[in-house]
């Protein structure tokens, strides 16, 4: 074989190399954001369908407390693929279109389908502290523009039975904390370094939103925190 033929080839590949590369690049960043969006909307419409089927009764009002591990599906909440999806989250800092469910645990498969509540963390409107988490790029982004977040910022949760309104305390790049940084999902998160940028004080009921604090790969987290200020009945559609 001659050496301009074995470079030939040796060019060939290196360039299906690289386009191999590249497209599977192109699909994490891209294509399962788009697959991960069409969930998110069927997932919220399956929500929606099941709450219309089975209606709150008045005469039981809400009452938010932390479901038991293992206990099976929450009421008003749907199994999915990804385990078991509980409540709509709306952010409208981030467009009047935004809607994304809200799953269960932290798992890639409930990251991939929406939002995850911490295991552990307190349920949509209960004492202590609604820690959630998503994804900043790829599987549906969405809190890509968590940066974008700002004190005074409305997320909205709804269940079949309630709509639970926060608001932001903390912009959405104000702390940035390494993953293994766990106080910051805690029932009362305190900053062991004696940080200023902390929940509001005084607060029973809280939210903590975190995500990976660049768009592509690392090891820290951007936080947000905020704390309950409405819960109100949902008006059956």
């Amino acid at each position: 074989m001659s050496w301009s033929r074995a470079a030939t080839r040796l060019g060939l590949a290196l360039v299906l190399a690289g386009v191999t590369v590249l497209g599977y690049v192109g699909w994490q960043t891209w294509g399962t954001t788009w697959v991960s969006q069409r969930e998110h909307a069927a997932i919220t419409d399956r929500l929606e369908q099941a709450w219309a089927a089975d209606p709150v009764d008045p005469a039981e009002p809400a009452d938010p407390a932390d479901p038991a591990v293992g206990g099976g599906v929450p009421e008003g909440a749907v199994e999915v693929d990804a385990g078991v999806a509980e409540a709509i989250v709306e952010i409208p800092r981030l467009g009047a279109d935004y809607r994304v469910p809200l799953l269960e645990g932290t798992s890639d498969e409930a990251l991939a389908a929406g939002i995850g509540r911490f295991t552990g963390s307190a349920a949509p409107g209960g004492v202590g502290n609604l820690a959630l988490a998503g994804h900043r790029v790829t599987h549906g982004e969405p809190l890509r523009d968590m940066p974008a977040l700002e004190p005074g910022d409305e997320v909205v949760v709804t269940t079949r039975d309630a709509v639970h309104t926060y608001v932001l305390d903390t912009g959405g790049d104000d702390l940035e904390v390494p993953l293994t940084e766990t106080w910051v999902v805690d029932p009362e998160p305190v900053d062991p370094d004696g940080g200023d940028v902390v929940p509001a004080a005084g607060q029973r009921r809280l939210l903590t939103l975190t995500t990976c604090s660049e768009l592509f790969h690392t090891d820290d987290r951007l936080v947000a925190f905020g704390h309950l200020v409405s819960s109100e009945p949902r008006r059956a559609l």
